[in-house]
């Protein structure tokens, strides 16, 4: 696991966005933090990098919003899923095996039926504007992919 610290909301977004930038077709980003954590605008900030002209909101009760950008994007929320076969209906496995990238917030509640590869990106509230972004990688690849998002 590595975690950075970030002075404000500014700061969040440069980072996400970022993270867009380096991302490809068929990655997968689980997400979860506290509700206020800032996930929604993370998510919003890595849109840009994928340069997604839409804004992007928080598909709480629809569960997942598509996007365009250089690849598509997923953003599913599944904070109101009660049960993972719920996610059968959304016919998930198109959008975890497709050609986008998926952003998951609240990824834990689904987690096993998450792909095996897969970036952990938990936000941790430390003040009323900072935050504690922690990634964790299942694989080389997001183990590389963090290590140039750093290096930036």
């Amino acid at each position: 696991m590595i975690c950075i610290d970030i002075s404000n909301q500014r700061e969040l977004e440069v980072f996400a966005k970022k993270l867009g930038q380096l991302v490809h077709g068929g990655d997968i980003l689980c997400m979860t933090g506290d509700l206020g954590a800032g996930k929604t605008t993370f998510t919003q900030a890595f849109a840009k990098g994928l340069g997604v002209e839409e804004y992007v909101t928080s598909p709480t009760f629809t569960l997942i919003h598509e996007y365009d950008g250089r690849i598509p994007l997923y953003h599913f929320d599944v904070y109101r899923i009660n049960h993972v076969s719920e996610m059968e209906d959304l016919g998930y496995e198109e959008y975890f095996y497709g050609n986008g990238v998926c952003v998951i917030e609240w990824a834990s509640l689904i987690e096993e039926i998450l792909p095996d590869k897969r970036l952990w990106i938990e936000i941790k509230v430390t003040g009323l504007e900072s935050r504690q972004i922690c990634f964790t990688s299942t694989n080389d690849y997001y183990e590389e992919m963090i290590k140039e998002l750093l290096a930036k």
